[in-house]
């Protein structure tokens, strides 16, 4: 279903190219102002200690987001240590993802900020890591970034490759994991040039080879009819049917989906695969499966955009060595051994 084969299915590393980090944020203008208040006291007292400091999830996940973080403690100027789960490890409630030690007057008012790409990126993760468990050997691509601003469609993507997609929609997306961007064609395309199969035939043309010939065939006839006349058309150019039937239709139903693989089956067409859009969710996946509806992807957009961020907490565990701690919660950094070193 990927665009090539060298589209991957590894977790990226840490060393991925520049997340898009708007100047606001590196200015601690998305900051809860009382950071920057508290930053300013700080400072006529003439106090900036050296501090270990938790960060840890309110409930359990696939945690994400730690590579942004880590950028944005670089541009920042942070000189302190940093200790971390990598991207895509489970992480439990309550255990330690982050570590953080150096002077707090480096970091303490981009806390927010440092939280916020962890609870989003963990969100989407763990939301995405749900879908490919339910899809098993089937690969999921990521179709979210219509549904979400585009200031950080970027960031998504990466959660969701992070979470096990094989790909994701969009070029920055694609960048930021070293993958290729995945997609087939838009209903506006074949609306304007008026007949599936010719622009399949159009696609087919300009489209250079590397990219999978997988054709919309819902935009104008029965599915089933239009995917006949497209394989028959394109023949062994023809990758595979794409299948995202509107709301207004029943959506893509399994019988439509056992249909479809009949009728390319009996018409020789065997290798052609059949990918399904629309409102996938774990639930309509099983579903899927457990009515004998043979699919060979899905793509999937709103179940990972509209997951909820889970929610990250930072602790300050211990001042100068001492250690410290909030009301209800142990003083003293715990020192997770899961973390590792960030160079």
């Amino acid at each position: 279903m990927s665009e090539s084969d060298s589209t991957g299915t590894s977790t990226p590393p840490l060393t991925t190219p520049l997340f898009p980090l708007i100047p606001q944020i590196l200015t601690a203008e998305t900051a809860d102002v009382y950071f920057l208040r508290g930053r300013e006291i700080l400072r006529d007292l003439g106090l900036n200690p050296h501090v270990g400091m938790e960060i840890f999830p309110g409930a359990p996940g696939v945690v994400c987001g730690v590579s942004q973080v880590v950028q944005l403690l670089e541009q920042i100027g942070f000189t302190g240590e940093i200790w971390s789960l990598a991207e895509g490890e489970k992480v439990a409630r309550g255990e330690a993802a982050v570590e953080l030690f150096g002077h707090y007057d480096e970091f303490g008012p981009f806390e927010t900020a440092i939280l916020g790409l962890l609870a989003s990126s963990t969100g989407w993760a763990t939301a995405a890591a749900q879908v490919v468990e339910a899809a098993g050997e089937v690969p999921v691509i990521s179709f979210g970034a219509r549904h979400i601003h585009p200031n950080v469609s970027g960031h998504m993507d990466f959660a969701a490759v992070v979470g096990g997609c094989v790909a994701c929609s969009t070029p920055l997306g694609a960048a930021l994991t070293g993958t290729v961007p995945s997609g087939t064609m838009s209903h506006a395309y074949i609306l304007i040039v008026g007949d599936t199969v010719r622009a399949a035939q159009d696609f087919d043309r300009v489209m250079p080879p590397d990219v999978p010939r997988i054709v919309l065939v819902d935009t104008f006839n029965d599915e089933a009819v239009e995917t006949l006349r497209v394989a028959d058309a394109l023949g062994d150019h023809l990758s595979g049917v794409r299948l995202d039937t509107a709301s207004e239709r029943g959506g893509v139903t399994p019988g439509l989906v056992r249909e479809i693989r009949a009728r390319l089956d009996m018409a020789g067409h065997e290798r052609v695969q059949i990918l399904v859009s629309g409102g996938i969710t774990p639930e309509r996946i099983r579903r899927f499966r457990d009515e004998g509806a043979r699919i060979d992807g899905y793509g999937v957009g709103s179940y990972i955009t509209a997951a909820a961020p889970i929610d990250f907490t930072a602790d300050i565990r211990e001042i100068e060595g001492e250690p410290v701690a909030k009301l209800g919660r142990l003083p003293g950094m715990q020192r997770n051994p899961r973390l590792k070193r960030v160079p």
